[in-house]
């Protein structure tokens, strides 16, 4: 054997070394993201949890439990080392090494974003990262957060409760309460009433933050399905239902602030019945069987023939006619 065989031999066994991780993880390079090999060749950042693109992009990545954990590509390399920041906070908490980014106390931005993280799991706020929309959703965050603090003072002052309108209902079906994790909202009350921005319709879908009556507040992902042609509500709804123990039959109510801020809020309530009743039908060839009314003796007394006899015309129409 060669030289050269042995070296393509060695070459082979090197490579075929790839570890099994999660879906959070990432042992392969993630899009855009370059080999080891490659990336030895490209300049180094000097940000932590920073790595230089091919394609003059920058790369965030930060590593958990030995494991590591894509954060997306940036066209700035601050804006790669930032994302880089809020990960290792959300990770490693508030004595997190990072690039730029520190949480204050006594600073009620730094207060309000660190509760914002620690709402939100790990796995939500890299979703958030990859995708870029963590500030957007902060900045939502926070402005809910002041409307409420607005509207807590208000009625501190007043007494009287901040006013919201009801905008529609909707009696949930088995399907919407099952397994397909996803609330379908009448086309009508939704263009009337839900935003109509670019990604509702794109599949992306855009992310709604809805408050419920006891102040907590649940985020939805709002698209436009073009299979079916409806609105639904789908990423976060089936925690809604489970922590509302909504059943088919049960009302869902939306609400929206008469105030400035146009808060809108969902309301689950069961019915008084606990859902849909469940109904017996026995059917014999189209007929429910369990409805049919017994004849009657002629003395009103108990019913003088027990049989019914269905007798099947040509035109497949059934009749039913007392048994001899």
């Amino acid at each position: 054997m060669d030289a050269s065989s042995i070296d393509e031999s060695r070459g082979s066994d090197s490579t075929s070394i790839s570890p099994v991780t999660p879906l959070l993880f990432h042992s392969s390079p993630a899009p855009g993201m370059p080999h080891e090999a490659e990336s030895r060749k490209l300049p180094s950042s000097r940000f932590k949890g920073v790595v230089p693109q091919p394609n003059g992009r920058w790369g965030a990545q930060i590593y958990e439990k030995h494991q590591r954990v894509w954060l997306g590509t940036f066209n700035q390399e601050h804006h790669a080392a930032n994302a880089y920041d809020i990960a290792a906070l959300r990770f490693r908490g508030r004595d997190a090494v990072t690039n730029f980014k520190s949480l204050d106390d006594e600073d009620d931005k730094d207060a309000m974003e660190g509760e914002f993280l620690n709402s939100h799991s790990k796995l939500e706020i890299v979703d958030m990262l990859r995708k870029h929309t963590y500030n957007e959703e902060l900045e939502q965050s926070k402005r809910q957060r002041g409307a409420i603090a607005a509207a807590n003072t208000a009625v501190h002052h007043s007494g009287v409760d901040s006013k919201r309108e009801v905008l529609f209902e909707k009696t949930v079906t088995p399907s919407d309460v099952g397994k397909l994790n996803r609330l379908v909202i009448p086309k009508q009350h939704a263009e009337k009433n839900f935003p109509m921005g670019e990604g509702v319709g794109s599949g992306k879908g855009m992310l709604l933050n809805l408050e419920d009556m006891g102040g907590k507040v649940w985020r939805f992902r709002y698209s436009y399905w073009n299979s079916s042609q409806s609105y639904v509500l789908t990423k976060g709804w089936s925690r809604f239902v489970k922590e509302k123990s909504l059943r088919a039959g049960d009302v869902v109510r939306f609400l929206r602030s008469t105030g400035a801020d146009k808060q809108l809020y969902i309301d689950g309530k069961a019915t008084s019945e606990g859902g849909v009743k469940a109904v017996h039908v026995v059917k014999l060839f189209g007929v429910n069987i369990l409805e049919v009314p017994l004849p009657v003796g002629r003395c009103g007394g108990e019913p003088k023939n027990q049989g019914v006899l269905l007798e099947l015309q040509p035109s497949k129409k059934q009749r039913i006619i007392k048994a001899l």
